[in-house]
């Protein structure tokens, strides 16, 4: 995901002043964030130590400790209460089956990292609904999702998601507004 990919909905980066990156892993999303948005506090939330410490070695080789803050947590728990202008997130997506036959070279990663639960959307489900909650009006949810597209639209048929054009192709992220991610709650 490119910040760029968001142009038609993001027209003026510098009017963005609160990003969360949810699932920040080493943080470069969060890094690319601040750097693309002059402007914006991120604050990014991951639920391993390992990985925050990675993130914080990033953050600090950026020099913008001062405008991302790292928080441990389960996807959006630190940051409830917050209102943020834009959500990113590339969360664990591999559903069950697929998890039984990863390669070998991907059982190397940490099985948080990767495990999305039986339809690989497990965290999502549950990202949309403090999304909805934390998103100020106007705001967006962007979220990786790899190939579980046509899950998401059975699981949420109603919603009306936009596919953003990416490097790998368009069915991998999506985009969803404040408004529409109400009408979850």
């Amino acid at each position: 995901l490119i910040m760029n990919d968001m142009a038609p909905w993001v027209q003026n980066p510098a009017s963005i002043s609160r990003v969360a990156d949810i699932c920040t892993g080493s943080g470069c999303l969060a890094i690319l964030a601040a750097l693309h948005f002059p402007n914006s506090k991120v604050d990014a939330v991951d639920l391993s130590p390992e990985a925050l410490e990675v993130a914080r070695m990033n953050v600090d080789m950026y020099g913008i400790a001062d405008r991302l803050k790292l928080y441990q947590g389960d996807l959006m728990a630190p940051l409830l209460g917050q209102q943020y202008d834009l959500i990113i997130s590339n969360p664990p997506y591999v559903d069950a089956p697929s998890m039984q036959s990863l390669p070998a070279e991907y059982r190397h990663e940490p099985e948080m990292a990767l495990a999305g639960g039986n339809d690989g959307l497990d965290l999502v489900h549950t990202l949309l609904r403090q999304a909805a909650a934390t998103l100020k009006p106007g705001g967006w949810l962007v979220v990786e999702i790899g190939h579980n597209r046509d899950v998401m639209e059975a699981t949420y048929p109603d919603l009306p998601l936009v596919w953003l054009d990416t490097a790998g192709g368009r069915d991998f992220v999506f985009l969803i507004d404040q408004a529409s991610l109400q009408k979850l709650n």
